[in-house]
């Protein structure tokens, strides 16, 4: 079973992960950002290096994709190819960042991806407002982050919501604003008991 964590920078998905694999016993795949060898260049010219960027994440969760359809444990992952696309290479391509040239052969590459492989059998949406997103990325203090803009954050808010509001695959959103999963046992367990009734739930 392959279980995805969707949810704007800054809403706790890493963490989520990390929790919930350790509850249940789950494999993690975890983005990867610590050692992406484009982030940082990305946050100082966005345009220039756009389309490295997104290829760079494209191919990494391809590269998962194929691991989880391979797999026959219960896999979680951090972040999925389907918000790559939908989210954050939708939004470059509309503010600019990527040409119509480059948005066409990112999205050839995607379709024939995803000819190959399964998007999630459940994919868990943390929504935050902009206010607490801001919260945690000052609170991580990842350099990089620290210069992106309220109307950048909410930008992208809004772009989850339209692509949640018609997500056709099984869906759990999660309010996460008043949540503290990492430091609160009841606020962990309000999530873990609705990952039960969605996953193990008597009319399931």
């Amino acid at each position: 079973m392959h279980i995805g964590i969707a949810g704007n920078i800054g809403s706790g998905k890493t963490t989520l992960t990390r929790k919930l694999a350790e509850h249940y016993g789950w494999i993690p795949k975890y983005e990867s950002v610590t050692f992406n060898p484009y982030l940082e260049d990305y946050y100082k010219d966005i345009s220039r290096w756009s389309y490295n960027l997104e290829t760079y994440f494209l191919a990494q969760r391809f590269q998962d994709l194929l691991d989880i359809s391979k797999s026959s444990e219960v896999i979680i992952q951090d972040r999925t190819i389907l918000e790559g696309v939908e989210i954050f290479v939708a939004n470059n391509h509309d503010m600019g960042n990527l040409s119509d040239r480059d948005y066409d052969t990112y999205m050839q590459l995607f379709r024939l991806m995803m000819s190959l492989v399964n998007p999630p059998d459940l994919l868990i949406y943390l929504r935050c407002s902009v206010p607490h997103l801001v919260g945690q990325i000052q609170k991580r203090g990842r350099e990089y982050e620290q210069s992106m803009s309220l109307d950048y954050l909410g930008g992208l808010n809004e772009r989850y919501e339209e692509w949640i509001g018609r997500y056709k695959g099984r869906l759990l959103v999660i309010d996460a604003d008043r949540l503290d999963f990492e430091g609160s046992p009841e606020d962990f367990s309000y999530i873990t008991d609705k990952i039960d009734a969605e996953l193990y739930g008597l009319f399931k």
